[in-house]
């Protein structure tokens, strides 16, 4: 871990001296909200400000998606230039430049959420509950980002070049995101097979959770499923990251 932690310095340290590589992550929320606000916020909610309140919570969770899309293929970048190959020359745990990649990279994780909960306030986002419920929010949030950078990872281990890394990317994150209630919290509407998928959808599990956390109403278990499925995720990823990286070696 100590490792780890010496290698996700170097990746924040880039980016103190390249900010421009942040410019994706703080435009991004930015037209999300109002795209999706000003299209979907009169049929929805009746009205662009109730419909704020719901909208915003869930793109956190699409955010938490999204952030981790340029991940995999800056690895893919540092595997072509080489980078990897001069860690392995290191006295370090194998596991230390990827997990290095994958905790440097919350810069891009807290940029995202400042601007788009910076923004919202602007726009007229109220939190509802109490400061350790905003957190825990943030914190699920972050503990599922973490699971996911994982896929992202992995896939910019198997992919060939750093274009293939940003087309396999949407493959994966577009039905989890879009396929979810981050947009419409009521999925009661949608076609039989499309509700389904949303209800075990963990990237629904997480949207709702933050929705309960940060503007108030019943969570249920979906803190519980959104734990479960970052976990799992872990567990089936990481091994999996682990071994590209030491074929790749």
């Amino acid at each position: 871990m100590r490792h780890g932690l010496t290698l996700a310095w170097r990746n924040v340290s880039q980016l103190k001296h390249s900010p421009e590589k942040l410019l994706d992550t703080t435009l991004m929320p930015i037209v999300f909200l109002l795209l999706f606000l000003y299209v979907f916020g009169g049929a929805v909610a009746g009205n662009t400000h109730s419909y704020l309140q719901q909208l915003l919570p869930g793109l956190v969770a699409q955010m938490a998606m999204f952030a981790t899309m340029g991940l995999g293929t800056a690895l893919n970048e540092d595997i072509h230039k080489g980078v990897f190959d001069r860690f392995r020359s290191l006295p370090i745990a194998r596991s230390a430049p990827l997990l290095g990649t994958v905790l440097g990279d919350t810069v891009r994780f807290i940029t995202v959420m400042a601007v788009l909960v910076g923004f919202g306030s602007v726009l007229g986002f109220r939190f509802h509950t109490d400061p350790l419920s905003v957190l825990a929010a943030f914190a699920l949030a972050y503990v599922f980002y973490l699971a996911v950078c994982w896929i992202s990872v992995l896939v910019g281990l198997v992919a060939p070049t750093p274009e293939t890394v940003q087309g396999l990317a949407f493959i994966w994150v577009m039905p989890l995101t879009f396929g979810s209630s981050i947009l419409v919290p009521d999925t009661s509407t949608m076609p039989g097979w499309l509700e389904a998928w949303t209800k075990v959808n963990p990237v629904t599990h997480l949207a709702e959770s933050v929705r309960a956390l940060t503007v108030g109403g019943p969570i249920g278990n979906h803190a519980w499923y959104t734990l479960a499925w970052a976990a799992g995720i872990v567990v089936v990823t990481f091994p999996l990251a682990m071994r590209m990286y030491s074929r790749r070696a």
